[in-house]
């Protein structure tokens, strides 16, 4: 995706560059300077997360090619809490950069062929059932009450509104390093199972919505038979997403240019 951004979009390219001086700085902290934001809307405070991808050799995507190499992914970690966007970008940068499970830490020798997707996420809404979003343009949120503890006629319910625990993660889905508002935990382990695709995920995965529902419960750590009454037991909260990806060639062309 060229590194632009519609006029009433959120997410800047600008974002994504502060991203990319961010880890620059980590892996250079004697040549490359701490970063200051340069973007307008720093003062706002968006739930957020960001996603690096790496391109399998030095030839990098350009917006001019018809046909771009394809990435995959590196990283990719976020918050559902509402963040002022320089302390947020530069906390889940680094996060997802350096500390996703996932993946080993990124390296300065992969720096130049990375990309960097910085998602803001808008417009949550508590879904009427499982099914009440629509692919490509809502993200899932999905939280599973926790079999181990859940009485029978819970996970025989609907959507309701109840305490949750922190997610799972597995790729390709990003993963939240915070637990939901929701959040609630016993000795036995987490009241509910959580788990999240951003919006952009589902579209490229290929799934209906009940395959990227029964992934979501995958990722929550569910390994049981998925049924009928387990996916009508989930509380699911739909939510829209403003993405801007930018290179690391794109990176240094705005550097130079300032």
């Amino acid at each position: 995706m060229a590194p632009s951004a519609s006029t009433s979009s959120a997410a800047l390219p600008e974002h994504c560059f502060y991203c990319f001086a961010v880890i620059d700085h980590e892996l250079n902290p004697n040549i490359s300077p701490q970063p200051a934001p340069t973007f307008t809307n720093d003062g706002q405070e968006y739930p957020l997360f960001v996603t690096w991808n790496i391109f399998p050799h030095s030839s990098l995507k350009s917006s001019s090619r018809s046909s771009p190499p394809v990435s995959r992914l590196r990283g990719c970690i976020g918050t559902f809490e509402p963040y002022p966007l320089a302390q947020g970008l530069a906390e889940y940068a680094s996060i997802s950069a350096f500390k996703d499970r996932r993946f080993s830490p990124i390296t300065q020798s992969e720096l130049p062929r990375l990309e960097c997707g910085v998602s803001l996420l808008t417009g949550f809404e508590e879904c009427d059932d499982y099914l009440d979003w629509e692919v490509g343009v809502h993200g899932i949120y999905i939280h599973l009450p926790n079999p181990a503890l859940a009485p029978k006629p819970l996970l025989n319910g609907g959507n309701e509104d109840s305490a949750s625990s922190s997610s799972g993660a597995s790729t390709p889905a990003p993963v939240s390093a915070k637990k939901s508002r929701f959040s609630r935990s016993s000795g036995s382990g987490p009241a509910f199972l959580t788990a999240t695709y951003l919006p952009d995920v589902i579209p490229d995965q290929g799934w209906t919505k009940e395959e990227a529902i029964d992934s979501a419960i995958r990722k929550a750590g569910f390994n049981g038979r998925i049924t009928p009454d387990l996916r009508n037991a989930l509380r699911v909260r739909r939510y829209r997403s403003e993405k801007v990806e930018c290179t690391y060639s794109d990176y240094v062309a705005w550097k130079q240019s300032q």
